[in-house]
Order: structure tokens, then C-alpha cells, then sequence
């Protein structure tokens, strides 16, 4: 899951990106309104948590301009404004969700996950696949019961193939998705990953679309 935090506050942006990264996901940080702008418009997130108070352009502006852009990923806007206007503004220009400061870096880390969750079309936090299962409230993965170890990496791709198994995901999307932007990537970096989870959960589940990617699938094949 890849995230792209909006915060100007250096200490700040620092807790809450090592507590991210510390549940597995992808973070690139803003700091400023435009060049957030820039990112959301032009790079692949599942999610973004937006500061009001910005450098340059304003959250809200920020935000107003993905959506007119046509980014829909969600949004969870985080903020120091207690206003029920500045929470009207925020909504309007198409957020998904409201933290205000202070809070707990937990609660952002359950909010995000729900709100990906939901933006893949999932009802429920928990989702099965065959003798798979992820909590994506917990961040846990079991297949037939049993606590499934990952790795940081394996972790990444498994989730994404997860929230849309059935379907195809590009590789060049599971790429953006996995690795940090200024992440130096091998060339077979995701097929090796990829090899790794087949022989974790069964290389019937992990379908090869030749010149696409990769599905996740219980509809095993005779």
C-alpha cells in the first residue's frame, strides 16, 4: 500500500511515516501544497493524508485539484483547525475522512487501512481468497488457518493482489506500489517476490498474465 503524506511539520512528517512504514507501507512525503499537487496528479497512491496548513497551495485546494484532475484515491485530511467549516470545506472538495490534531498515530494507521480497503470495493476488513485470509484491519495474513510470515516486500504485493484478486495487476503498477520513488529497482525484482509468495501459499494461486502482470486467484485450474 502506498501512501503519499501531505505534512509540513518535518517532525511530524518523520512520526508518522516511520509508523506507516513500520506497518508495511509505501510513504512519499510533501511538504508543500504544490508540489503535492504535482504528486497526486502524476503518481499511483492508494491513499494520501493531507495537512490543511500548507506552504504554497492549501489542503484544500490541494485536494480540490486532484479531484478535478480525476484522482479519486481516498483522502484522510489531518489537521490542527477544530472549525465545523474548515471540516465542510474539506469534504466538499472530496475527502474521505477527518483527523484532527493531536491524535493517535494508531487510529491514522486503522483509518488508512479502511479507507483502502473500501476504495477496492470491500465491504468487510477481512478478505478471503481460496485458503487465504487478510485482516486488513490488523494487517495479518492466514492461509488455511495458520499465521502466514512475510516479508516486508512480500507483504506489499501480496496485499495489492489481494484487494483485487480475480482481477489482474499490472506489473508496472505492483512496481509503484512496492517500491519508494527513489528506490533503485532490478529489472526481475517483482518476479522474484512473486516467486517467493508461490512457494509461501501455493503457485496455483498466482496466476502469470503474459505482457500484464499478475492475478491472484482461487479458481484453480485441473
Amino acid at each position: 500500500m502506498r501512501v503519499l503524506l501531505v505534512e509540513d511539520d518535518d517532525d511530524l512528517s518523520t512520526r508518522i511515516a516511520a509508523a506507516l512504514r513500520a506497518e508495511n507501507f509505501v510513504v512519499d512525503i510533501a511538504k508543500n501544497g504544490e508540489d503535492a499537487l504535482h504528486a497526486g496528479v502524476e503518481e499511483l497512491f492508494d491513499a494520501a493524508v493531507l495537512d490543511l496548513g500548507l506552504p504554497k497551495i492549501d489542503g484544500v485546494a490541494v485536494l480540490k485539484g486532484w479531484r478535478e484532475k480525476g484522482r479519486s484515491l481516498p483522502v484522510l485530511v489531518l489537521t490542527a483547525r477544530e472549525g465545523w467549516p474548515d471540516k465542510v470545506a474539506s469534504f466538499k472538495a472530496g475527502a474521505d475522512d477527518f483527523v484532527t490534531k493531536p491524535f493517535r498515530i494508531e487510529e491514522l494507521v486503522l483509518r488508512l487501512r479502511a479507507l483502502v480497503r473500501r476504495s477496492a470495493g470491500h465491504a468487510s476488513s477481512h478478505i478471503v481468497c481460496g485458503g487465504l485470509q487478510f485482516d486488513v484491519q490488523l494487517g495479518s495474513f492466514e492461509l488455511d488457518g495458520l499465521p502466514l510470515k512475510l516479508t516486508a516486500l512480500e507483504w506489499r504485493v501480496l496485499s495489492c493482489l489481494m484487494l483485487r484478486a480475480e482481477n489482474v495487476v499490472d506489473r508496472a503498477e505492483l512496481i509503484e506500489r512496492v517500491y519508494d520513488r527513489n528506490a533503485e529497482v532490478d529489472s526481475n525484482s517483482i518476479e522474484v517476490i512473486v516467486a517467493r509468495l508461490r512457494k509461501k501459499i501455493g503457485a496455483q494461486f498466482i496466476e502469470t498474465v503474459r505482457g500484464r502482470g499478475y492475478m491472484l486467484t482461487s479458481q484453480v485450474s485441473s
